[in-house]
């Protein structure tokens, strides 16, 4: 079976969280200026949101990817918006620490697990879901979440094959994020709200750290809600930054 876990520093010899256990949101990240690329990353680390994806869209996105692996140790930076083999060179030689996708080949997918990165291949039906299990996948990314059927869509997913988890992403706000996050099926979600486009231009940091911080706390609060319900216990995932080890897609 493919590995794509990741050490816990607080476990060094044995336990292991997935790339989906770091933190309840997934920051996806469009960086235009690699120059904030580091400030960007240290506000969304100290807001609690260590594993951040740097979707490679623009052409700054492979130095930024490098300048966060650098100057910033407690984040678990990796690439996105991975459509091919090229892509995996690219992500790999920057240094990514995971690579996620929004749909997936074969091919990608051979290239995604020969660069022994953990990485998320994207889905949004059933049949690609079973067609990953079959190739040994049990962790994937759930695109465009919203307009592919949302949690009604992933709850419905459950029943039938309950040994996959998803990072649902597309469509999704501090608004929807908790409905996805009670799902037992769901062990993050993905967004950008908490990188707005303004608060980027206008180089607000602090902002960002304020809206990573409200970001990371909403397993807290899902946990709470459920616990209070009386409803099956949510998983729960580590908030701290974690070092990567190889593995693969799992």
């Amino acid at each position: 079976m493919a590995d794509s876990s990741l050490p816990s520093p607080a476990q060094p010899s044995g336990g292991a969280v997935s790339v989906l256990d770091l933190a309840p949101v997934l920051p996806v990240v469009v960086v235009d200026d690699a120059d904030d690329a580091v400030p960007l990353a240290r506000a969304l680390v100290a807001g609690g949101l260590p594993a951040i994806e740097v979707t490679l869209r623009t052409a700054a996105a492979p130095e930024a990817i490098r300048a966060i692996g650098a100057a910033v140790p407690g984040a678990v930076v990796g690439a996105g918006t991975v459509l091919g083999p090229e892509h995996v060179d690219v992500a790999v030689d920057a240094g990514a620490r995971f690579l996620v996708s929004p749909g997936w080949t074969d091919g990608l997918l051979s290239a995604m697990r020969a660069s022994g990165l953990p990485c998320l291949p994207g889905v949004s039906t059933a049949s690609e879901v079973v067609a990953l299990l079959e190739r040994g996948v049990r962790e994937m990314k759930f695109f465009p979440a919203q307009a592919a059927g949302g949690t009604a869509y992933l709850r419905s997913l459950y029943g039938p094959l309950p040994q996959v988890r998803f990072c649902p992403t597309g469509g999704i706000g501090p608004a929807n994020a908790p409905e996805y996050l009670a799902l037992p099926n769901v062990g993050c979600v993905g967004g950008s709200w908490m990188v707005p486009g303004d608060a980027l231009a206008a180089r607000d940091w602090g902002r960002v750290e304020r809206l990573a911080r409200e970001a990371a706390a909403l397993r807290n609060a899902v946990t709470a809600t459920a616990t209070s319900n009386a409803a099956p216990a949510v998983p729960t995932g580590s908030a701290s930054g974690v070092t990567p080890s190889s593995g693969t897609c799992r």
